[in-house]
């Protein structure tokens, strides 16, 4: 089955205390759409200005990325500029220039409405409703967040976790939103606003999956240098959700096993800047790597 993948799509400036690279293929949507491209077919929507570099398109297309629902307006491409301390966890914006994509409204193509599995990546809550109020009866929903949206768009996101399906947030934004510092505890009281399935995501040391089921934890794949985390988490929810998209059967069952699936292709983003790694491995790559983190987790 086919994933609808709905974020900002973006230019990043990157650096870090041993290099710095300018005008990366970025944005939540950049990264959730290649991830979600080794499992399954992806639809992207999203918006880009006139200077968007055109070899960027291509590396979309060559992924496998539908970008009929992608938006060419004028002016200039969402750029984000941001640099990282020593430890590759502390990072500063240097800039943010949103362009084209302060005035995007997600307008879906007819194709796309029946999509079953849906990603809302990383945007603001209003425009994720927006999304929603265009779709029909799709079979899974995702919404990802973050700390800026509880800070100025909290009454939208309250209202957003009554549609979706599963919630994903790191360890910090679930404790903001709930104002409880354990994230178990914070994980229940998120199922109470709404989502079915609620994912913490705790960087480095894997993530957390609160669902009727009981709690499952989902260990990171241990790298020796990271060299750029940028896209992470937006790649462990697309391989998450790809993953999904490509399996029959229970979907608590497939999220266990999609969360691993997720957190390795995760792995990968960060072993290069933007998604200059991402886009250079294979399937039998990421089930490699699979198989070796199974090994290095049972006992």
């Amino acid at each position: 089955m086919s994933v609808l993948v709905v974020g900002s799509t973006a230019l990043d400036s990157i650096k870090t205390p041993w290099r710095e690279n300018p005008r990366l293929l970025g944005g939540s949507a950049s990264h959730a759409a290649v991830a979600a491209s080794f499992f399954a077919p992806v639809k992207l929507v999203g918006v880009v200005g006139e200077d968007f570099p055109r070899r960027y398109l291509a590396l979309y297309r060559r992924e496998g990325v539908d970008l009929a629902g992608l938006q060419i307006a004028a002016g200039k491409t969402f750029h984000w500029a941001g640099e990282y301390e020593v430890n590759m966890h502390n990072r500063r914006t240097l800039k943010t220039e949103l362009g084209v994509f302060e005035s995007f409204t997600p307008e879906l193509p007819e194709k796309y409405r029946r999509t079953p599995f849906v990603l809302l990546a990383n945007i603001a809550p209003a425009l994720q409703h927006r999304v929603l109020d265009q779709m029909r009866r799709p079979k899974l929903i995702v919404a990802d967040t973050m700390d800026l949206w509880l800070n100025i768009a909290l009454e939208d996101l309250l209202t957003l976790l009554r549609r979706i399906d599963v919630f994903v947030l790191n360890d910090s934004e679930a404790r903001q939103l709930t104002k409880e510092n354990n994230v178990i505890r914070a994980a229940k009281k998120i199922h109470r606003l709404g989502p079915k399935y609620v994912i913490v995501k705790k960087g480095e040391h894997g993530a957390i999956l609160s669902s009727p089921g009981g709690l499952f934890v989902s260990p990171a794949f241990p790298l020796s240098e990271v060299v750029d985390p940028t896209g992470a988490g937006d790649s462990f929810v697309g391989g998450l959700i790809g993953y999904l998209a490509s399996r029959n059967g229970p979907i608590e069952t497939n999220l266990k096993r999609g969360m691993i699936y997720g957190s390795v292709v995760a792995s990968f983003c960060c072993e290069g800047f933007g998604l200059s790694r991402t886009t250079k491995i294979t399937r039998a790559a990421i089930e490699k790597r699979v198989g070796e983190l199974e090994k290095i987790v049972r006992f």
